[in-house]
């Protein structure tokens, strides 16, 4: 191993558990200002002393500016460091971090505040190399978690040489270190139905139930889930609304539907599946929240191979279900690879947690990256 990787990561696993702490005890849900402002105000205190601190607009209306920290160097390379600073927890049911064992639980502690950390850790050890880039950045964003919008940060990093993400990491079934390289695409389907109201007791024919109308484009849409199909493609009915009284025939309600698939195409396929009425009811069936797919397994494997030289060990590239802001820069920035944060689990619930043990094996995958990076 390097000197630069083992000096690094020895750095970083001595301060994340502190860096951490601090950073957890700000509670952030998405879309407060306070919290984000609170946040970012931590995070750049952990930035290297040399880096220019820049707040930049969020990609969603009413949130606070996203937090944007660079360093200049002298050398030719552009790399992205990735992450968000926001959580799901609200601050009536926020953690602040505890040890409890191996485990470092926490409100936000894997998605993905101990992530930033490692981030952090890594710019600050660039700061000490900077005659091998021209320009590294960090990217905080206060609105990962809820942005139903267009991501506006793409343009600005088009061109860099890799982008570097730090959501919870991962061990491959083999019990190798793993970084994701491969991610499926995800929107949300909403439907609407407007049907008539009237006494569910003295007068139902007289109703036109928007209830019954969102069960049955409900069904219609998971039956289009066919995850075993050429697209992969997932059809998930997540929360229906409708009806204020036991005794009224509900005139109006809401559906949200979790969908996800290899591409874009086939999600938006899937709102055909809803009829425009049912029963009487209208329905109105929109894709909401589309977030591109990732598939940078082809650009990445040589430096996946690199950097697992350099620490001594293999690093693979695995798929994962879920979104990411990094699939956005995909397209642009070839080398991309996400999952680059600490083992843990429990991602937005009460037990959420990284493991201590795992800060400093997946500091090395970083800086490996980060190092291969640089040198190719």
């Amino acid at each position: 191993m390097s000197d630069w990787i083992q000096a690094h990561a020895d750095a970083i696993a001595a301060r994340a558990p502190r860096e951490l702490e601090a950073l957890v005890a700000v509670s952030s849900p998405s879309g407060d200002i306070h919290g984000a402002e609170e946040a970012a105000a931590v995070a750049a205190a952990l930035a290297p002393d040399e880096a220019e601190i820049e707040r930049i607009p969020c990609s969603s209306a009413d949130h606070a500016p996203d937090l944007l920290v660079r360093l200049a160097g002298t050398g030719t390379r552009r790399v992205l460091l990735l992450g968000h600073l926001d959580t799901v927890v609200s601050h009536d049911e926020h953690r602040p971090l505890r040890r409890e064992d191996d485990r470092l639980v926490g409100s936000g502690t894997v998605d993905m505040k101990g992530g930033d950390v490692l981030a952090l850790g890594v710019l600050r050890a660039l700061a000490h190399r900077r005659e091998d880039f021209a320009e590294a950045a960090l990217l905080f964003v206060c609105d990962e978690e809820w942005r139903v919008g267009p991501f506006q940060h793409v343009e600005r990093f088009a061109g860099f040489d890799a982008c570097l993400c730090f959501e919870g990491g991962q061990h491959s079934d083999g019990g190798d270190e793993a970084v994701i390289v491969k991610r499926k695409a995800a929107a949300t389907v909403h439907v609407t139905a407007t049907g008539r109201s009237s006494h569910s007791g003295s007068a139902p024919h007289r109703g036109i139930n928007a209830l019954l109308a969102l069960a049955g484009a409900a069904q219609a849409l998971a039956a289009r889930h066919d995850p075993d199909g050429d697209q992969h493609l997932t059809v998930v009915p997540t929360v229906i609304r409708s009806g204020d009284a036991f005794n009224v025939v509900p005139g109006s309600g809401e559906l949200v539907c979790d969908v996800r698939a290899d591409s874009l195409d086939a999600l938006r396929d899937v709102v055909g599946a809803v009829p425009d009425e049912i029963g009487g009811a209208r329905l109105e069936a929109l894709l909401m929240r589309e977030w591109p797919g990732m598939d940078s397994r082809t650009p990445t494997g040589a430096l996946l191979e690199r950097a697992g030289a350099a620490i001594g060990r293999p690093i693979v590239g695995a798929a994962r279900g879920g979104a990411s802001d990094a699939s956005h820069f995909a397209p642009s920035v070839p080398f991309t690879v996400d999952g680059l944060g600490p083992l843990g689990g429990g991602a937005h619930a009460p037990h959420e947690f990284v493991l201590a043990s795992g800060l400093r094996p997946r500091a090395e995958v970083a800086l490996a990256l980060v190092d291969a990076v640089l040198a190719a």
